[in-house]
């Protein structure tokens, strides 16, 4: 069993497991060699062999307790036939959605489309490099996906001004889904990831009145069905108000958490094991700052089961060097 899985099954608090979301990626230059020649992202994470390629990447480098595989929340839209593209400095941009025609998706259809997502976890998994280690599948959650499949792009740009207006529409999108999130999610599972992460992305923009049908209810449909796979999940819900009130609504077996928040008050108020919280800009400043920092979050946790995490993904302009002081200074606390 990994060092990850022991903190969360076993509520070991010895350990000092580190992974770091987005560790495979744009601050590694071998990684943008690759995707020089791989403009096309949705392509690239479709292609197994490079996908599984770049997943082991930073486990090359660092001694890291997981390995995250390659790919994107939007594959799931990709796979359910909407556009999906990607534009430098713009970020993803979708196509038109017709429900009418991705309501005859069968799940054949849908896990043919993303099966090179599946090919590349189980070459991760069955790789030397991750002996002992956990494989971590993941999907976007409901509410974060539905913004993306409705809104056709990020939200960072602009929520459409009649976002919620067709209610019928919005209840069937999220039904559909629910539905092939579970296919995508055990699918994962089945080639080999032994952790899934749900990553609420735009989870602060809601009003608390909205949580239950966008975020708590859809997401605990997913966690449940998780964990009757017997599979631990962890929940990302980023720039959410009470953290200790989702934690106590979904239940999710850890927490991740954003840069925002208190890490003292995370420590009082939750009980399940913790993951994350560390700005990733402290990567961008020196190594005193980064030491003095990751010292905090684990001496805060340090009588709490924790997994040490970003509050987000690492920077682009991240210098590996800092990253490699970072999991020397952790295995070192």
């Amino acid at each position: 069993m990994s060092d990850i899985k022991r903190v969360i099954k076993d509520k070991r608090t010895d350990l000092n497991p580190i992974w770091i979301m987005r560790q495979a990626g744009r601050y590694l230059p071998e990684f943008r060699e690759i995707r020089k020649k791989n403009t096309d992202f949705i392509k690239l994470c479709l292609n197994s062999n490079l996908a599984a390629e770049i997943t082991l990447q930073p486990l090359k480098r660092f001694n890291l307790d997981a390995a995250i595989i390659f790919s994107d929340i939007l594959i799931l839209p990709y796979g359910l036939k909407q556009h999906v593209e990607f534009r430098k400095n713009v970020g993803p941009i979708l196509g038109d959605l017709n429900i009418d025609q991705i309501s005859k998706i069968t799940e054949n259809d849908f896990i043919k489309r993303v099966d090179p997502v599946y090919k590349a976890i189980n070459l991760v998994k069955n790789n030397e490099l991750t002996k002992n280690k956990s494989t971590i599948g993941f999907v976007g959650a409901p509410w974060t996906l539905l913004v993306y499949i409705l809104n056709k792009q990020s939200p960072k740009i602009k929520l459409k001004e009649n976002f919620f207006a067709d209610f019928s529409l919005i209840e069937k999108t999220l039904k559909m889904i629910d539905r092939f999130l579970k296919i995508h999610i055990k699918n994962q599972i089945d080639s080999g990831a032994d952790i899934i992460q749900i990553f609420d992305s735009w989870a602060g923009l809601l009003e608390d009145k909205d949580y239950n049908f966008y975020i708590y209810n859809p997401t605990c449909s997913l966690v449940e069905f998780t964990k009757s796979l017997n599979v631990p999940v962890i929940c990302f819900p980023r720039g959410i108000k009470n953290y200790k009130k989702y934690c106590e609504i979904v239940k999710p077996d850890a927490i991740c958490i954003d840069y925002e928040v208190d890490p003292i008050k995370i420590e009082k108020e939750i009980k399940i094991p913790v993951q994350g919280g560390m700005d990733p800009k402290v990567l961008l400043t020196d190594k005193d700052n980064l030491k003095k920092e990751a010292i905090k979050y684990l001496d805060i946790f340090k009588d709490h089961p924790y997994i040490f995490n970003l509050g987000h993904g690492i920077l682009p302009e991240t210098d590996p060097s800092m990253m490699d002081y970072l999991v020397k200074t952790i295995k070192d606390y």
